[in-house]
């Protein structure tokens, strides 16, 4: 009943979109010759103020990758681009393949579950993607990938508080097309992608894009006999395209829809078995977990209709508007041995509906935009906590539903004063209420019902809350931007962004302090203690932006200071519930921190002679460094609350970040010849906020390269790719159960010196790590 009424409300929704527009220009969008090293423009054309310019023109810090380019090296998936883009940090969530953990400038979410806010906003063609589930991103039919750093809110529809990643997939052409790529490689890899469009009259278009993604695993289930690290997906996309091409409306309908079937991924003990002495294994791709029910699935699909109208020849009204689900279950093996030590079997069920307007004016010295956004959400997660090894059959079964709504109200302008002189002013006003159904379950003998377990019902719930709470902001921006000549931008700006607060899912209700007599907390101590604050930062930076040397040499260069306050901390720890072990969520608002560092990219090209030749050697690089540090974190230590500050780290946040690329491009025959190499490097990273040496990852080198020829008219291609050369070896994510000193953080040994297991008595500490080495053929076709 819930999905009639959802669907009822988008087609109300797209009904106004449509009825409310009469006329819109092309939307913004950046051609195959943009962004590409070595092209003979060398200029870099961008949407990230909703209108096309050039990047040297814009006053925000962004890395902008082409559809060709990301072609040319190989990028499988959107997690590529974070290894090139400084103080960026994209990768697959710990036991997952397809669910995204994004930080910028050390803000981002790690834990996945309802309840939490992302902290970078990804958008697909506009549409923010309200949940991380189902985000890692294919990289197919690509038009470009936009990275922006800092908070946004201004000119997007959903306010962001560390950033946003913008994937913009190709417009339709006007003439019939045909494009297929075909990928072979280790590990089994096999992949197709087929596109094909043509138009039905003069202003109407139609086409679709298909893939097959699959990969054998990069190691074992040595239980189960499943292969782990595998990939094995399917995914289209259809497009109708209405107007555009000099007609003053565009209507673009698309539909997506991809599955997931690949297994799970199971994690690498780092520490043995305490009870069993299971050793560690000696491939870090291999796993021991037998938990594989549910069957993992992960099915994800949106419906979309973006409609661009040109009134005037000075003002454009645009309208977005979405709708999209995912479902996925799960099953998480977190102490990663056959034994029900710790696991979790999971289910994530997500959907949207969201409507956003814009209403854009450009006439000469002044650009203004004013936006409405509108998004109504559901965030359902349903998992269990089995330790059967601890107490025979004892599982802690959780539900819960958490629904945000969202308004806001935007606006952005720029006024030239002169040619060199300009001013953007910006603000943006968000309403937010987050409603939660939250039930906590224990069960004894067996797995709860949920999961097709034959457990009992212990007690009564130790939670069963319902709730909910709002939350508004006026949230500014402003930045000067002075151009001494077309080619060199200085700017200097200010920018606040914030994120609503909420309910952790995972709390435990009869954990709450109490103040009266009976023990027995109250709804409103259970509403405080399941609750945490909004978080908001406010962000300066100076910047400089240039084309030098006619167009040979483009630089960026950012500094930026960040005040961070009230930081959204989530978390799980072993804890007692009704006298049992069991598992429960802690969130903390870390009181204050301090991010700051610089950012510099640039792109050169070598040689006295090449501009005059169709042989072009090109360098780019990128270097990130940041200095984040927690001024306050106060938690309960014993009851007592204690500045812990100086013992906490910002995860996820390498101190410095770095890459490389030397690209060479020469005429062969009718033809073309590229060849690129790249190296990237980030340094030291802590999984979580405490410092731990088993998963925390020291500084990494990863080496890449690409060979690619291109045939005559771009008619085929032929490509040799080949990722992590050296094979290196490196951590992305974990699960800790393990004692530690709570002040500190430091891990407290056992007998034998290993860690000692708070949660199941083999004792958690796995690893996830980044893919090994891979190289693979691709062939692709044109016409």
């Amino acid at each position: 009943m819930r999905d009639f009424q959802r669907a009822i409300r988008f087609a109300a929704l797209t009904t106004v979109a449509l009825g409310g527009l009469s006329a819109v220009p092309l939307y913004a969008q950046v051609s195959d010759e943009t962004a590409e090293e070595g092209d003979d423009s060398n200029v870099i054309i961008v949407s990230a103020r909703r209108r096309d310019e050039r990047l040297v023109d814009v006053p925000i810090a962004i890395t902008a990758y082409s559809g060709e380019q990301l072609e040319k090296q190989g990028a499988v998936d959107i997690t590529d681009i974070g290894l090139t883009t400084p103080n960026t940090t994209l990768e697959s969530s710990r036991g997952t393949n397809s669910t995204l953990s994004a930080f910028i400038r050390g803000i981002g979410q790690q834990d996945p579950v309802s309840g939490f806010e992302q902290g970078v906003g990804i958008y697909l063609d506009d549409v923010y993607l309200n949940r991380p589930q189902a985000a890692v991103l294919d990289i197919y039919d690509v038009e470009r990938i936009e990275v922006l750093r800092g908070p946004q809110g201004t000119l997007y529809g959903r306010n962001t508080i560390g950033g946003a990643v913008k994937y913009v997939t190709k417009r339709l052409p006007q003439d019939p097309s045909f494009k297929a790529r075909a990928t072979y490689g280790t590990y089994d890899q096999a992949e197709a992608v087929v596109t094909a469009s043509m138009p039905i009259s003069d202003k109407v278009r139609i086409g679709a894009s298909g893939a097959r993604l699959s990969r054998g695993g990069f190691g074992d289930n040595l239980t189960n006999g499943l292969e782990n690290y595998n990939k094995d997906i399917w995914a289209g996309r259809g497009t109708l395209e209405i107007g555009g091409y000099g007609e003053p409306i565009l209507i673009s309908i698309s539909g997506d829809y991809t599955k997931d079937d690949s297994n799970p991924r199971g994690g690498h003990r780092l520490i043995p078995g305490a009870v069993s002495g299971a050793p560690v294994l000696d491939n870090v791709f291999d796993t021991r977990g037998a938990l594989n029910d549910p069957i993992q699935e992960i099915e994800a699909y949106g419906l979309s209709m973006n409609i661009t109208a040109n009134l005037t020849d000075t003002l454009t009204l645009k309208s977005i508007s979405a709708w999209r689900k995912d479902d996925t279950t799960t099953p998480i093996d977190f102490d990663a041995l056959p034994a029900v030590d710790l696991d979790v079997p999971g289910i994530y069920r997500n959907e949207q509906i969201s409507q956003e307007f814009q209403l854009q004016y450009d006439n000469g010295p002044l650009n203004a935009l004013l936006g409405f956004y509108y998004l109504d959400a559901t965030a359902d997660t349903l998992f269990d906590v089995r330790i059967f090894t601890t107490f025979a059959g004892l599982t802690a079964f959780t539900q819960a539903d958490v629904d945000t709504e969202t308004y806001a109200i935007f606006a952005d302008l720029t006024y030239d004063f002169t040619d060199q002189l300009s001013l953007s002013l910006g603000g943006r006003y968000t309403w937010d209420e987050r409603t939660a159904s939250i039930l906590r379950q224990n069960f004894l003998g067996g797995g709860s019902p949920t999961f097709g377990g034959a457990g009992i019902p212990l007690d009564e719930p130790s939670t069963d809350f319902q709730g909910s709470a709002k939350f508004k902001k006026f949230t500014p921006r402003a930045s000067l931007s002075y151009k001494p000549t077309p080619d060199h931008n200085i700017y200097a700006s200010f920018s606040q962004g914030f994120k609503g607060g909420g309910f952790d899912p995972r709390g435990v209700g009869v954990n709450a302090p109490t103040a009266n007599a009976s023990g027995i907390p109250s709804d409103a101590e259970v509403a405080t203690f399941l609750s945490f604050r909004p978080e908001k930062v406010d962000s300066y930076e100076v910047g400089y932006k240039g084309s030098l040397l006619d167009g040979g040499l483009n630089v960026a260069l950012a500094a930026f200071y960040m005040d961070y306050t009230d930081v959204q901390i989530p978390g799980s720890v072993a804890c007692t519930v009704a006298g049992l072990p069991s598992f429960c969520g802690v969130i903390n608002n870390a009181g204050k921190a301090t991010l700051k560092g610089v950012e510099f990219e640039a792109l050169a090209r070598l040689g006295e002679d090449i501009a005059a030749s169709r042989d072009q050697l090109t360098l780019s690089g990128s270097l990130g460094y940041i200095d984040a540090q927690y001024d306050q974190y106060i938690t309960n230590i014993v009851g007592v609350p204690t500045d812990v500050a100086q013992f906490r780290q910002v995860q996820n946040t390498p101190e410095w970040t770095a890459s490389g690329t030397l690209a060479y491009s020469t005429p062969i025959g009718a033809g073309d010849l590229y060849f690129g190499t790249t190296l990237s490097y980030r340094s030291k990273v802590n999984q979580f906020e405490i410092a731990n040496p088993f998963i925390d990852q020291k500084g990494f080198a990863l080496w890449d390269a690409n060979l690619v020829y291109t045939a005559p008219d771009d008619r085929w291609s032929i490509g040799l790719h080949g990722k992590n050369l050296t094979n290196k070896r490196y951590k992305t994510s974990g699960y800790t159960f393990v004692a530690a000193d709570p002040t500190t953080g430091v891990i407290i040994p056992g007998a034998n010196g290993l860690p000692v297991g708070t949660l199941g008595p083999e004792g958690t500490l796995t690893g996830f790590y980044g893919n090994p080495r891979q190289v693979f053929v691709s062939v692709g076709v044109k016409f």
